[in-house]
């Protein structure tokens, strides 16, 4: 390339901001780009990260255009992974650039992690030999390279024993390369012993690893049954072929015990990927996947984005769970994207539940996924003996929520000392506050929604929008003290009840608002473990994939709760909610029992609960969603429309859909208000599209964006393809 010349080679470059394309840089003389390479470039008045794209590269006029200020020293994202940021887009109706802006979260990482100053065995020998002086060169033998500290922790004494031997020149000063976040895992740490039919899936899916190609499987095993043990040896198949492994977890609490196990499976933890995790351990790993150096990642939907090296396979353990939907700028379902994934990478997914979707079911039962059952529990431990409470023949007494029933099987668990849980999915002492003079009722200053009492905080607080405020003496509307009243239950009132009956037991509340954050909520969940509490009261976090080996009862205090909506899906969450929930008990072979205190025991979610025929239960729902043509047969995309102002929202909603263009294979419903109208001050109407499994569901809503009214104002527009939530 001519030096002086008026015209530069250009690059397009996918920038993290909303826009709809990448934008073209010129690249100086001398600078180097590939497509996948990390740039810095100038956007507006700022300097952003940005990705160099796939495009044709045209020679420019340079004044046109503005220069890539920086290539990062950072191995390029690879093909598979900008294909999976195009395709995303395109699925999901997203500016490319907000999906790359997933991709870009670690900036730090960008450059290379500093290498540290460390210390090495030289030939010289001290003047004199102490015995701590002798402790430091019997640890420094072998010529490995320490940090000063490092070895003097290793050796037992204080640094000035090494500083003492440096300055004799007994130690050279060298750079170490950065420290690995997670040791290497070993595949043949810890092989376990497997029950016949633990074997048959484990084999199923180490064939589908070593076949190098796309492959889901399913992996369907009652609770307890070891599904972890099974998936863990497809992902020792692919540590033994020098791939890395990406393992999704629904929750951050999961996270901990889940760790350990693999640490006692592969003497070496995973890798974390969560939200809670440090900034600077962020990028370590961020910059550690990137080059090849973690094999195996454990996190949350949003490592997904991981720009993994040599990616070769991806478990999505409690595929079934709705956490791995996103709702916020960019919508998307991360287990629908790991199947994505793994097929433009070429390589297996492993979607673990015992209570699968009804999706994947499906999938599995149309052969688009291979199917592996676990019937039975692991050691032939005994599901526990489920029965339901009709609350109408044995209510709780006044002012109470447990059935008598209930309550004395607490007191004949606690005789056994054995633990109960007694289970709510509702956080806080109660949904609703009123007074009992004028009726005021307690509601969010910017949202459609009630304000949730947590009476441990002494707080009023709305689950939408974050808005709280102390709870009054007095009631603010007629000014009557001492009148204010909690309407319902939550876990905070059902454990003040328990206490009540029951005052020498240990009680523990475990909630997602537990005071202390994340690291109070695994110490609780541990104790829980350990035998350190009697009674547990929980919301839907105990649910999921926690093992007690102490418990025995499982008490449902309001198995109807989930049924009360018209979200599609109720049945289908409720049967996995409660299964899921039930099946905490007898996991160590103890007998066990789960009951659930309903007022509707001939429902069909009921009875296939206490009944343990699940296939009638996914055989019913399967058939009711193809006559309803909803999904997997059918497709659903929710539009919502919100703003500032009612009639705004309103009027642009309206706009769309007389925009939406005539098509034979799908039609709109709305716009209607949506059930929650009002959040965080904003307005809120959805429109729902409705089509055939085959239908242009993305082409259709494209028109219909750009032949609607575009928003102006405070009008926000969001599109929801396959949503999960209808609120």
């Amino acid at each position: 390339m001519i030096e002086d010349s008026p015209f530069v080679a250009a690059a397009p470059v996918l920038v993290p901001m909303p826009a709809e394309r990448p934008y073209t840089y010129a690249v100086p003389p001398g600078m180097r780009v590939v497509p996948g390479s990390i740039v810095r470039v100038p956007l507006g008045p700022r300097q952003v990260a940005g990705i160099v794209w796939d495009g044709k590269v045209e020679t420019v006029d340079a004044k046109k255009l503005r220069p890539i200020e920086e290539v990062f020293d950072c191995p390029p994202i690879d093909r598979a992974m900008r294909r999976f940021v195009d395709w995303i887009a395109q699925y999901t109706l997203s500016a490319p650039g907000m999906v790359a802006r997933m991709l870009l979260r670690a900036p730090e990482a960008f450059d290379p992690e500093p290498w540290i100053e460390g210390l090495q065995r030289t030939m010289a020998e001290p003047d004199r030999l102490t015995d701590a002086r002798r402790r430091v060169l019997e640890t420094a033998e072998g010529g490995l390279a320490w940090t000063r500290t490092g070895l003097a922790h290793a050796a037992g004494v204080s640094s000035t024993v090494i500083d003492g031997l440096r300055a004799q020149g007994v130690f050279e000063t060298v750079m170490i390369p950065p420290r690995p976040v997670v040791a290497a895992p070993d595949p043949d740490h810890a092989a376990p012993e497997l029950m016949p039919d633990q074997k048959a899936a484990a084999e199923k899916l180490r064939t589908a690893v070593a076949a190098d190609a796309f492959n889901v499987t399913l992996l369907d095993g009652v609770t307890g049954s070891g599904k972890t043990e099974v998936y863990f040896e497809a992902v020792a198949a692919a540590l033994d072929k020098g791939q890395q492994v990406l393992i999704l977890l629904p929750e951050i609490a999961l996270t901990h015990a889940f760790l350990e196990r693999f640490q006692d499976r592969f003497g070496a933890k995973p890798a974390e990927w969560h939200s809670d995790l440090p900034p600077r351990m962020r990028e370590r790993v961020w910059r550690q996947v990137a080059e090849g150096g973690v094999r195996v990642v454990a996190g949350a939907r949003s490592a997904l984005f991981l720009p993994f090296k040599q990616l070769g396979l991806i478990v999505v353990d409690e595929e079934h769970d709705p956490a791995y939907k996103q709702e916020d700028r960019v919508f998307y379902n991360a287990r629908d994207m790991a199947v994505v994934r793994g097929h433009i990478g070429g390589f297996p997914v492993v979607l673990a539940s015992a209570t699968p979707s009804v999706e994947s079911r499906v999938n599995a039962s149309q052969g688009r996924y291979d199917r592996a059952v676990l019937s039975s529990r692991f050691a032939e431990a005994a599901l526990p003996d489920l029965k339901s409470i009709d609350m109408r023949r044995s209510p709780p007494a006044r002012g109470g929520f447990l059935s008598p029933v209930l309550l004395e099987q607490m007191q004949r668990t606690l005789e056994r000392k054995e633990q109960s849980l007694l289970f709510l999915n509702r956080r806080g002492y109660a949904p609703l506050t009123l007074c009992r003079v004028c009726g005021h009722r307690f509601g969010c200053p910017v949202c459609s929604a009630w304000l949730v009492e947590h009476r441990f905080r002494g707080q009023l607080v709305c689950h939408h929008c974050g808005h709280n405020e102390r709870r009054p003496e007095a009631c603010p509307e007629c000014g009557t003290l001492d009148h204010l009243v909690a309407c319902g239950p939550g876990v905070e009132r059902i454990a003040e009840e328990v206490v009540d009956h029951f005052p020498d037991a240990r009680t523990i509340v475990l909630s997602s608002d537990l005071l202390g954050g994340v690291r109070r909520l695994r110490l609780e969940l541990e104790a829980v473990a350990n035998g350190e509490a009697d009674i547990v009261i929980g919301t839907q976090l105990v649910a999921k994939g926690h093992n007690f080996p102490g418990m025995t009862l499982v008490g449902v205090v309001d198995a109807d709760l989930g049924l009360a909506n018209g979200d599609p899906r109720a049945a289908e969450r409720t049967f996995q909610l409660l299964s899921q929930v039930t099946g905490r008990a007898g996991r160590t072979g103890k007998k066990s029992l789960g009951l659930l205190q309903t007022y509707q025991p001939d429902h069909p979610v009921m009875r296939a609960i206490v009944s343990g025929d699940s296939e009638a239960f996914y055989e019913r729902e399967i058939t009711e969603r193809e006559r309803a043509a909803l999904p997997p047969f059918g497709r659903l995309a929710g539009i919502i429309v919100s703003a500032a102002t009612r009639g705004e929202a309103e009027s642009h909603a309206r706009g769309l859909r007389r925009a939406a263009p005539q098509a034979s294979d799908l039609f709109v419903l709305g716009p209607a208000e949506a059930p929650l109208s009002l959040i965080g001050g904003r307005h809120r109407f959805r429109l729902l599209v409705q089509g055939e499994r085959r239908a242009d569901m993305q082409g259709f809503i494209r028109a219909m964006l750009a032949e609607g009214p575009k928003p102006r104002g405070s009008v926000r527009v969001q599109v929801d393809i396959d949503p999960q939530s209808f609120l």
